[in-house]
């Protein structure tokens, strides 16, 4: 099925998010995408853009070297989905980290995710990625 133009807007929005904000862990950035009265359903993070703001500039002073993959993206309607690889510093085994979006007037609205370490002898062979 073909995406809609929405949701290929959407893609690139939150591919955006990664490549400028995320990634680079740059909170001057925030405001660029995330709503105002953003919510975030993350157990790991406090709400709203004040908090991510907080909560970028904390991980670029005490993880600078940290590195992610974007594996792959997902459009559903107003919904984008990504698989990333992160590596918070050198020889850390990593995790593997699915988040979900909404998105409303070009800006997430909402977050959630899902995390998991990646192990050191996982009982599955076929990789996480």
């Amino acid at each position: 099925m073909a995406r809609t133009e929405q949701e290929e807007r959407n893609l690139t929005l939150v591919r955006n998010l990664y490549e400028q904000m995320l990634f680079p862990l740059d909170s001057s950035r925030v405001d660029d995408f995330i709503a105002a009265d953003y919510i975030q359903h993350s157990s790991l993070a406090e709400p709203g853009r004040e908090a991510l703001k907080a909560w970028l500039d904390a991980r670029r002073a005490d993880s600078p070297q940290s590195r992610q993959i974007l594996h792959r993206m997902l459009a559903d309607g107003d919904h984008v989905v990504a698989h990333i690889e992160l590596y918070r510093w050198p020889g850390d085994r990593g995790m593997a980290v699915m988040d979900m979006y909404r998105i409303a007037n070009d800006r997430v609205a909402e977050h959630w995710e899902v995390i998991q370490e990646i192990p050191e002898h996982p009982i599955n062979s076929n990789s996480m990625f």
